[in-house]
């Protein structure tokens, strides 16, 4: 598998054999195998929410690490298209993939404690480190969701190109590499540089991914994936989501003050409820209705879903005491982190299993 040539352009945004066939079989089965997904997805992330000490432990530990693990998680989901993992037998790929992910987590969580600070184990794995300690929350957030960003960036709107010209593997690493060097310019010239502050540029991040995971994931491309012409689609693309994502953050900004970690908490709910109605449901709709009209109703999906889950983590958030984290900072955590991550390993990652026997590969 990892000799196997990438195609020319992410599978999300274009549908191609040999994946029609298991596409189509999965759309026929849905909402039902999105559904019974549930039954693995939400452990997961209620383990990733709480599992350190509660939920603000699991914000100052978790939130960090799983952020620098998802790039990583879109390296091998989107590149190497399950590789290593996929070289095992069905039932061991996503557990091995898992593995590398965290440990490539752990290893990138203290590359960026030491862009800001030192590298510090205890720092990184104690949600309450103590004087002295290089704690990685918030410090390194920006980083984090800085190289998340820019490799979904290089995935979507740049369609890969040119690095998918290297092979599976190499292209892979290499797009790796260059959302790190972009994520440390950015925190660089925008962060140091004094532009904006760490949460204010973790909160500019997080409305760029929200356009991403909204043409990309719910919209699966529309309306660039129909453009003929690369240069076409890749320009338009990153204009878009950039310039979109820049009008977003003035328009909060203009409409009144509003706290970073509040806009970071809602357009979190709304990341998470678009993988799991454009990735856990994928196809739902697809077959059920005209394009146009499923694009207004997956995206009128996100948004209740959004606001189902805003307001019920809120009000829980709401009965808790927090000292370094905030509430905003949790519901965050939980939407952008703890569910996003249990959606993408579970689809994109383990490939459904144990759900998809006897699906066409």
């Amino acid at each position: 598998m990892s000799d196997v040539p990438l195609p020319d352009r992410p599978l999300l945004t274009a549908h191609r054999r040999p994946h029609l066939d298991a596409e189509l079989w999965r759309h026929a089965r849905q909402p039902g195998l999105g559904l019974i997904g549930l039954v693995l997805v939400l452990p997961v992330a209620v383990l990733l929410s709480v599992g350190v000490g509660g939920p603000e432990g699991s914000v100052l530990v978790l939130g960090p690490l799983i952020t620098f693990s998802l790039p990583v998680v879109a390296m091998i989901a989107f590149w190497w298209e399950d590789w290593p993992g996929s070289s095992l037998r069905p039932g061991w790929s996503g557990p091995a993939d898992t593995l590398v992910i965290a440990f490539a987590g752990i290893l990138l969580t203290m590359l960026a404690q030491a862009v800001v600070d030192r590298p510090d184990l205890r720092g990184v794995f104690d949600p309450t480190p103590g004087a002295g300690h290089a704690a990685t929350f918030p410090a390194t957030m920006s980083i984090g969701g800085g190289a998340f960003v820019a490799m979904l960036q290089i995935t979507f709107a740049w369609e890969g190109w040119p690095l998918r010209r290297l092979g599976r593997i190499a292209s892979g690493a290499c797009a790796l590499a260059v959302a790190w060097a972009a994520a440390l310019v950015v925190h660089f010239a925008v962060e140091r540089g004094g532009l904006l502050s760490g949460s204010e540029l973790g909160a500019l991040l997080v409305l760029t991914g929200l356009w991403q995971v909204g043409i990309y994931v719910v919209w699966r491309g529309w309306p660039f994936a129909g453009l003929g012409r690369r240069w076409v689609r890749i320009l338009s693309a990153n204009v878009v989501v950039v310039g979109g994502a820049l009008l977003t953050y003035a328009a909060v900004h203009v409409a009144g003050e509003v706290r970073t970690d509040v806009i970071t908490a809602v357009a979190g709910q709304l990341i998470a409820a678009g993988l799991v109605v454009g990735i856990l449901f994928e196809g739902w709709l697809q077959s059920r209705l005209p394009p146009a009209a499923e694009r207004v109703v997956s995206l009128a999906a996100v948004i209740v879903l959004a606001a189902v889950l805003s307001f019920a983590l809120e009000a829980y958030a709401a009965t808790l005491a927090w000292d370094r984290a905030t509430a905003d900072d949790w519901v965050g955590h939980v939407g952008l982190n703890a569910l996003g991550l249990a959606v993408i390993l579970h689809v994109a990652i383990a490939r459904r299993w144990p759900f998809t026997s006897g699906s066409p590969s």
